[in-house]
């Protein structure tokens, strides 16, 4: 698997915001949305093994799949392995393709409204739904999508501190209008944690 990093620190954004996680970010993905924060093109190919070796070497019970697009590289093996050290697995994911079936937890991030024509979401069943709000285009309610644990609502960073300001005015104006919605803040891009 091409792998951008391995790391360890806290999930910070929704349902399972503030648990300590292992995050295990993938090289490459299908969309290219003008905010994301990952460079996708670069990597270091890795076995399963290395990379259970390393999710080992951290305390964390929570290993959270990432990317990139994870969809496009996961294993139902590497799954089961995650699980034989008594981890839970939980994947973030644009939705466009389908997951190994023995992932814990979906953490289904549609980028439908930056990327209409490439971006369709074929998974019909997540644990949370997060949805990337920019203040100007309407998200979409997803009815046609099973959600167990939650609607997030979560600002865009645009990299522009009066922008991202503007942002999150609208995001909270919309949550309160809409409270089916709640509230996803990245904090650990506000709280600068590593």
């Amino acid at each position: 698997m091409l792998i951008n990093e391995i790391f360890y620190s806290l999930q910070g954004e929704g349902y399972n915001s503030g648990t300590a996680a292992v995050f295990v970010r993938l090289s490459g993905c299908n969309l290219r949305c003008p905010f994301c924060d990952t460079r996708h093109e670069s990597g270091t190919e890795m076995s399963e093994e290395e990379i259970l070796a390393q999710v080992s070497s951290y305390p964390a019970n929570l290993v959270v799949i990432t990317g990139g697009e994870p969809s496009l590289q996961l294993t139902e093996t590497l799954v089961d392995a995650l699980h034989g050290l008594g981890r839970k697995v939980t994947v973030e994911t644009n939705g466009t393709h389908a997951l190994p079936p023995n992932v814990d937890w979906i953490t289904l991030s549609p980028k439908d409204l930056f990327i209409q024509d490439k971006a369709h979401v074929v998974l019909t069943s997540v644990n949370e739904l997060k949805v990337l709000f920019d203040g100007i285009h309407e998200p979409c309610e997803y009815s046609n999508i099973e959600v167990s644990h939650g609607r997030f609502l979560q600002p865009c960073d645009t990299g522009n501190a009066t922008e991202n300001e503007e942002i999150v005015r609208h995001t909270v104006d919309y949550v309160k209008q809409h409270p089916e919605w709640r509230l996803s803040l990245q904090i650990h891009k506000l709280l600068n944690i590593p």
